[in-house]
């Protein structure tokens, strides 16, 4: 049977973070995934999460300033060390929570970055994230965005041809 996750950061954003839990709780929902829940501390969240009986199943690395326009940091190559604490900060809300997905977003190619640089960056950035998710049971997954809703972003299509360097299929990453 099909089981759907009510993004909470899409849906009943009409109320606080927090709130949306038992807001999906409420509207049926028995999985929430987020694309960012670092503005509430783990432990909140694993509160909500079994005053309603739900399962978070997905989130996001951190993706830079979203609120500035940002879409993912993941290929700028002036911005590793931010990228690797990411990396961190993401596994320390996924273990407290039980979550086994961590998604990516690559992001927008800065113009002073060359095609070949903010690859390589991409490519060195994933493997050392699904490595360290991978310690924890933890899969990663690359989320392709079209160039029409998010202009200039690095990885816009499936299979990512961006990608096909890796053959090494020991890095655990997933594109969905």
């Amino acid at each position: 049977m099909t089981t759907f996750a009510a993004n909470l950061s899409m849906l009943f954003t009409e109320a606080p973070f927090i709130e949306r839990f038992g807001r999906a709780a409420r509207a049926g929902f028995t999985q929430v995934e987020c694309q960012f829940p670092y503005e509430a501390t783990p432990e909140a969240i694993k509160a909500e999460l079994q005053a309603h009986g739900l399962s978070l199943i997905l989130h996001n690395l951190p993706a830079g300033n979203w609120a500035g326009g940002e879409r993912g940091i993941a290929c700028h190559p002036d911005r590793v060390a931010e990228f690797k604490a990411g990396v961190d900060q993401a596994i320390t809300y996924a273990t407290a929570l039980g979550v086994k997905k961590i998604n990516c977003l690559a992001g927008i190619k800065p113009a002073a970055v060359s095609e070949e640089q903010a690859r390589a960056t991409l490519v060195a950035n994933l493997r050392y994230a699904a490595g360290k998710l991978g310690q924890h049971g933890i899969d990663l997954l690359i989320e392709p965005i079209n160039t029409f809703d998010i202009p200039g972003f690095f990885v816009s299509t499936t299979p990512p041809p961006k990608l096909a360097w890796a053959g090494d299929n020991s890095w655990r990453s997933k594109t969905f």
